[in-house]
């Protein structure tokens, strides 16, 4: 196989892959930390000076909460600092993603200490004090509900940005492009997805889960005397936990291992070459960070045309940030 002699410019351009809405989720989280972090001091402070092991208990609990969009907030600052940094070949776009798997093994592992914790109260029950477990929960329901509302619930990403850039390796010719074109065909899917807020909004709504089953658990048990409700309730929040990590841990995996993030979207890509006569012979996607896609394109033609061409064919894939074409003269 021997390859086409087309050569092209190659205008500098920056690797910067981060989601749309990179900025308003960076402030968003770190408001949440600080509402966290001042009920979690409230809670210990009062817990102590009033003796409630239950209220120093709650405290410690938000910290762990805390501490987890922390790690969300510090990989959207990270992402940011390094945005242009050389040594990251994509980008770092894929920050939130390795800090959303993080947080979903974090949840997988709370999931099973309330699990077992749960499993251990049904086997022993233990004394409830009512007047200070129920409004301990419903003020930690509140609390993740101004949390929710504070994050917006996660919301999608869609950033695009738009670039040029080929060269020519003597016998190989390349092109890279960036595209920034509306794809009125494909609509946004999960590529899109910022897996850094879904890993923070899953740990407040994880935790809002907890508070709403364990307060029905406890009213219950208050009224009827059914003590086994209250560690019922904490097995059904550690399964919707365990869910919701295994989910998480499934997704934000996938994108670390660079697998396909849309079938149908390469096979439409791979469709749209070959209708103009040539053949794909290799194509690889994979998502750089939320609503960015890199592409490497081998074609094989028995009447090669330059890259520009194969490139154009390819506009309207909006979610197509870093496109590489390599185009080869057919053996006869």
């Amino acid at each position: 196989m021997t390859s086409a002699p087309f050569a092209a410019d190659a205008p500098e351009h920056e690797h910067v892959f981060l989601g749309e809405t990179h900025a308003r989720n960076e402030r968003r989280t770190w408001l949440v930390i600080g509402v966290c972090s001042a009920m979690m001091l409230l809670e210990i402070a009062g817990g102590l000076a009033y003796g409630s092991i239950a209220l120093v208990a709650d405290g410690l609990h938000m910290s762990t909460h805390a501490g987890a969009l922390l790690l969300a907030a510090l990989a959207y600052t990270f992402a940011r600092r390094h945005a242009n940094d050389p040594r990251f070949t994509f980008g770092a776009g894929k920050f939130g993603d390795l800090a959303g798997f993080t947080s979903a093994i974090v949840l997988a592992m709370i999931a099973l200490l309330i699990g077992y914790e749960a499993v251990s109260r049904l086997l022993a029950p233990a004394p409830i004090r009512f007047g200070e477990a129920i409004p301990i929960a419903v003020l930690g329901l509140a609390v993740n509900v101004v949390s929710a509302l504070l994050l917006g619930a996660g919301g999608h990403d869609h950033g695009h940005h738009q670039h040029g850039h080929g060269r020519d390796h003597g016998h190989d010719t390349h092109d890279h492009d960036h595209h920034d074109h509306g794809d009125h065909h494909h609509r946004h899917t999960d590529h899109h997805r910022d897996n850094n807020m879904r890993a923070a909004v899953v740990h407040v709504m994880a935790d809002a889960a907890v508070s709403v089953l364990v307060i029905a658990g406890l009213v219950l048990a208050k009224l009827f005397g059914w003590l086994w409700m209250d560690p019922l309730a904490g097995i059904v929040g550690a399964v919707v936990i365990a869910s919701w990590s295994v989910s998480l841990i499934r997704d934000t995996g996938a994108i670390l291992l660079d697998m396909n993030p849309d079938r149908t979207l390469g096979q439409r890509m791979r469709e749209a070459i070959e209708a103009g006569g040539d053949r794909v012979a290799d194509l690889h996607l994979w998502r750089l960070g939320p609503g960015h896609l890199g592409a490497i394109v081998s074609v094989v033609s028995d009447e090669p045309r330059p890259c520009a061409y194969y490139r154009d064919r390819l506009t309207g894939f909006d979610a197509l940030s870093h496109l590489t074409v390599e185009v080869s003269v057919r053996e006869p």
